[in-house]
């Protein structure tokens, strides 16, 4: 399948899904995919971008993942569902240790926080301080750390 038929299917399973903003869903992961695309990541990189939510958001499977893709793909997408009750240092540490799990991660936070703005002042300064704590040392050394800081600070200077 190639990166179109992927974007269709990711159409599929987050239909009737939208935004804090109200925006269908499915442009989150587009979204994310897109960044990774921009700084130059492989298209392994981009699909684990448009799957990174399918488990945690839509009935897809593990196995639908595999079957679609390969191993490593359906790996990261896994590290980067968070199961009910996870702790997010365990988290953070797991998805530290597979870099395609790291790389769509902290475009992920990148995205969410250049969208942040939309969403009440509780969640913004939660999101800020998450950031600060967890994504700025993920996100250190990385392709992207300016990036983050820059989102970052954006939400900082409105909230």
């Amino acid at each position: 399948m190639d990166l179109g038929g992927y974007i269709e299917y990711i159409k599929i399973k987050h239909n009737g899904q939208t935004r804090k903003q109200g925006t269908p869903y499915y442009m989150h992961p587009l979204k994310v995919s897109s960044i990774l695309k921009e700084k130059g990541f492989s298209q392994e990189y981009q699909i684990v971008g448009l799957f990174h939510d399918l488990l945690e958001d839509t009935d897809t499977t593990y196995e639908d993942i595999l079957k679609l893709t390969n191993e490593e793909i359906a790996n990261a997408v896994k590290l980067l569902t968070k199961e009910k009750g996870y702790k997010m240092d365990e988290y953070i540490y797991r998805i530290s240790n597979n870099n395609l799990a790291k790389m769509v991660k902290i475009a992920d936070r990148i995205h969410n926080l250049s969208e942040a703005h939309m969403a009440s002042k509780s969640f913004q300064d939660k999101y800020i301080k998450e950031t600060i704590k967890w994504y700025l040392p993920l996100a250190k050394d990385t392709i992207f750390e300016n990036d983050l800081k820059e989102e970052l600070e954006k939400l900082m200077n409105i909230s």
